[in-house]
């Protein structure tokens, strides 16, 4: 098969793991960096052209769309979709996943454990939107952030006042969650390919910082996973219409609770912690599911 990889840094631990699993496994494997593709959108031929010559012959896509680009990223992704060619994530998949709020939405209205969450865009009454939150201590957090950038821990009311107000002058929307303090500054990230957790590792913060976050100085090791923690996150990546996907779920004195469906998990945290080669792994998922014209997504919403 030709594989595709959309990834803007052939570099990147993930990328440069998917390029050796697919190559091992007798595939031809191509790095595109979605910013220079360039569309013709046609009802008779659609195309793709990169670096100045059309794309073609390509089997499936893979695609790893970092959230800054995720506007133009998916719009090439859903170009290759209508070219009838497998793409591992789709596009509508990948654009639920990435808005926050609509994937609260949806895993809500399907029963999936959640911190109790308020959300605005106004924030002039700030106390009302705490109080819908459970109070403080609360995590507020931009709908735009990444890598915990964004995120903050308020632990008095006052001090949830004063980063409202903070972030009201960013003219953002926000979130504010429920602080699930048994968690402990711990996570858990689920790798989910197709229906099957196929890896688990426990993400502890550094002493003093409840986010978990590898990039933020967190420490990784093997999770073992509750049957109920299991069905959680399968059941999440399904409502979101990802094949691939990394939910992070928290421990809490209720079950397990869904902060996050990632349609592009990174996999060096997650393949040193478990020793698992989970490259591999997506490679032998797209080997059994690539079908041309196979581009009907799991997900509704």
């Amino acid at each position: 098969m030709r594989i595709a990889i959309l990834s803007r840094n052939p570099k990147l631990y993930s990328t440069r793991r998917l390029v050796e699993a697919g190559t091992a496994l007798g595939h031809e494997i191509k790095v595109v960096d979605p910013l220079l593709c360039y569309m013709t959108i046609a009802s008779q031929r659609p195309t793709i052209h990169y670096k100045g010559e059309e794309l073609i012959g390509v089997d499936a896509i893979i695609p790893r769309i970092g959230a800054s680009i995720t506007f133009y990223g998916t719009a090439v992704v859903r170009q290759f979709e209508m070219m009838g060619i497998y793409s591992v994530n789709e596009s509508v998949a990948i654009s639920r996943s990435r808005d926050k709020l609509r994937s609260l939405q949806l895993l809500a209205r399907k029963g999936i454990g959640l911190p109790v969450t308020g959300f605005a865009h106004s924030t002039k009454y700030t106390n009302d939107l705490m109080d819908l939150a459970g109070g403080a201590p609360l995590v507020i957090k931009l709908l735009e952030g990444t890598q915990g950038i964004g995120v903050v821990l308020a632990e008095t009311s006052k001090a949830a006042e004063s980063v409202i107000e903070a972030f009201r002058g960013l003219k953002e929307n926000i979130l504010v969650q429920e602080f699930i303090q048994e968690a402990d500054g711990a996570d858990i990230r689920c790798l989910v390919i197709g229906d099957k957790v196929v890896a688990a590792m426990k993400r502890q913060g550094k002493e003093g910082e409840f986010r978990s976050n590898l990039h933020r100085g967190g420490q990784a090791s093997i999770a073992r996973l509750t049957p109920e923690e299991r069905s959680t996150a399968t059941r999440a990546a399904r409502i979101m219409g990802l094949n691939i996907a990394g939910v992070d779920l928290l421990r809490s004195n209720h079950g397990p609770v869904v902060m996050e469906v990632n349609s592009s998990p990174g996999l060096e945290g997650i393949e040193t912690a478990t020793g698992k080669d989970v490259a591999a792994m997506i490679i032998q998922f797209i080997e059994k599911q690539a079908r041309p014209g196979r581009t009907k997504t799991r997900g509704k919403g």
